[in-house]
């Protein structure tokens, strides 16, 4: 009977060796493979599953702001008014000059010709001809830019050179009417876009192909998720590369060195889907002008008594006329006579214990208050010491 168990033990030892340092290479080489090339076990336990690619970026993939002045052409009637916008006649005048239209010496009266701000954002990696999207947005009293059409405006960026070129007709999602006596507005009629608006003329100069060494930055800085980011992608390059590959830098910053005989484009495109538990500090958001209220997963609150309520004070004044016994040679007077009356409605005691996100809700919404309520009242909690999160005012 020991034979047998210690057979049965030596043949259970033999097809799941005990390892101390985890998997050997070639388990996590097959879980891999099982995955589609991808390690799917996740340190930790209990935070949302993100790919790498949603929570974090490349140094070297980012964009870039363009900035241009324009004019834009064909309105309505509802451009700029040349007398209170003297920089719209000077660019007037200087556009039909390059197109060698002499201008007179008068003022110019046109009223269909509005100064604008072009703006873009030039995104990594786009060659020379590819297009981007442009924002134009009224510099002047312009009413409107609905119907217009911006002309020929550079673009350029930090360092003064021009990437691109934006021209096209606006789109404007907002408008304006207007009577004799009313006048109705909606959205914003003086900023639109222009969907593929700006040719760019310039690509931004980017060895990403010779990078020895990525740099991967969270989009949240947070050091728990740039440790298991760093951990999911070590044991993908163990089992893919034989070797660690990545270190945390700081709470924000990833290094990753890329291995021989593979392409940084193709190195990337294999980690970017490696699914990676993240976190994030508990915190309350507080919009006072709005009202609204943001509380995230991990905020906690410590058992406190809450009392929240409106105290009413009402004081009305009731003056009596006394007339005097007739016959007598009394007079008239005026006796005062005073009403105070106290309310405080829903004043009650709450008992407040928010071990998870759904106690803490359901115990704010017993107390039957509105969102300026339960601001103060969060505000309260954070300055008793049993708030367990950052409070954030905006």
């Amino acid at each position: 009977m020991m034979r047998a168990f210690a057979l049965l033990l030596m043949l259970v030892v033999g097809l799941y060796p005990a390892h101390a340092d985890g998997p050997d290479e070639a388990t996590l080489a097959a879980l891999a493979a099982a995955n589609g090339g991808q390690d799917s076990r996740i340190p930790g336990a209990g935070g949302p599953i993100s790919r790498i690619k949603d929570i974090a970026q490349l140094q070297s993939a980012r964009d870039n702001q363009l900035v241009g002045y324009g004019l834009v052409i064909g309105l309505q009637g509802s451009g700029d008014s040349l007398r209170n916008s003297p920089f719209t006649e000077q660019s007037i005048r200087a556009m039909l000059e390059n197109l060698g239209i002499a201008s007179e010496g008068g003022r110019a009266r046109a009223k269909n010709v509005a100064a604008v701000i072009v703006t873009a954002n030039l995104p990594p990696f786009v060659q020379s001809g590819a297009r981007i999207d442009v924002s134009v947005s009224s510099m002047g009293d312009a009413v409107s830019l609905a119907g217009g059409t911006l002309i020929m405006t550079p673009l350029k960026a930090a360092d003064g050179e021009i990437y691109a070129v934006a021209q096209g007709p606006v789109f404007v999602s907002g408008f304006d009417a207007q009577g004799e006596a009313e006048k109705v507005t909606q959205g914003v009629p003086t900023a639109g876009r222009i969907p593929n608006g700006a040719i760019i003329e310039r690509q931004v100069e980017a060895a990403f192909g010779d990078q020895s060494v990525l740099t991967l930055q969270l989009r949240n800085a947070d050091f728990s998720t740039a440790v298991r980011i760093t951990d999911v992608i070590n044991e993908y390059a163990r089992a893919r590369f034989g070797k660690r590959v990545a270190n945390e830098v700081d709470a924000r910053t990833v290094a990753i060195r890329k291995p021989d005989g593979i392409s940084a484009a193709r190195f990337y495109a294999e980690l970017e889907n490696l699914t990676v538990e993240s976190d994030a500090p508990a915190r309350v958001v507080v919009d006072e002008r709005t009202g609204t209220i943001v509380i995230g997963q991990d905020v906690r609150i410590s058992r406190v008594a809450i009392s929240h309520g409106t105290l009413t004070v009402r004081i009305t004044e009731m003056p009596t006329v006394v007339q005097p016994e007739p016959f007598s040679r009394g007079v008239a007077a005026v006796e005062p006579s005073t009403s105070i009356s106290v309310d405080q409605p829903d004043a009650r005691v709450a008992v407040l214990d928010g071990p998870n996100l759904d106690t803490l809700v359901a115990g704010l919404n017993r107390l039957g208050v509105k969102p300026s309520g339960i601001i103060a009242i969060l505000q309260g909690i954070k300055s008793a010491g049993a708030l367990q999160a950052d409070l954030v005012l905006q």
